[in-house]
């Protein structure tokens, strides 16, 4: 089996490596990228980028908003707003439903409450929003969110109030594997 993993550093420094050895372990191939896919244009844009390593591919699991919710230009306004976050994440979604029906979503991960740039009711808004989006297409939801969050201290890092700990990453890596061997034939 050919699984492609996608997202933001939630994925490349938390749980695309354990993710990527298990299934490597049991034969799979995995494809992801080295490049920290931020926010959900910026994946938009990658997917040119990545046509080749991707095609062919059985499962593509992928996440994608904790750039879009921040507000990181010191005006309070989120950096994608609530519908392009959605146009944008149901254009991603259409294409990688085109090399594959088995596509899975992950939810956006919460923060620590003291988080300068990010808050959790905005990421549930936004989650709110991409769930509408995935079920709309048919997609399968990872949702990492609700995993993490009724013990935020034990699974997201104290030094940068985002990343997650290695609890976090071990229990996401599970959930994650879960859901790509959902699709194993």
């Amino acid at each position: 089996m050919k699984v492609v993993l996608l997202g933001d550093s939630i994925r490349l420094i938390g749980y695309g490596k354990t993710v990527e050895e298990q299934l490597r372990k049991e034969g799979h191939e995995v494809f992801q990228p080295e490049d920290n896919c931020r926010f959900v244009k910026y994946l938009l844009r990658c997917l040119f980028d990545y046509r080749e390593q991707i095609k062919d591919t059985d499962v593509i699991h992928f996440n994608a908003g904790l750039w879009d919710v921040c507000t990181i230009n010191d005006d309070e306004e989120v950096f994608t707003s609530i519908e392009e976050y959605k146009d944008n994440l149901r254009r991603v979604t259409k294409l990688l439903l085109k090399i594959t029906p088995n596509v899975i979503f992950a939810t956006t991960t919460p923060v620590r409450i003291e988080h300068p740039y990010n808050d959790n009711k905005v990421i549930d808004k936004y989650n709110v929003a991409a769930i509408e989006v995935m079920k709309e297409l048919n997609v399968r939801i990872n949702d990492l969110n609700s995993l993490l969050r009724n013990d935020i201290n034990k699974y997201i890092r104290e030094d940068d109030l985002i990343h997650l700990t290695d609890d976090g990453i071990k229990v996401c890596a599970e959930q994650v594997l879960d859901n790509i061997l959902y699709f194993k034939k």
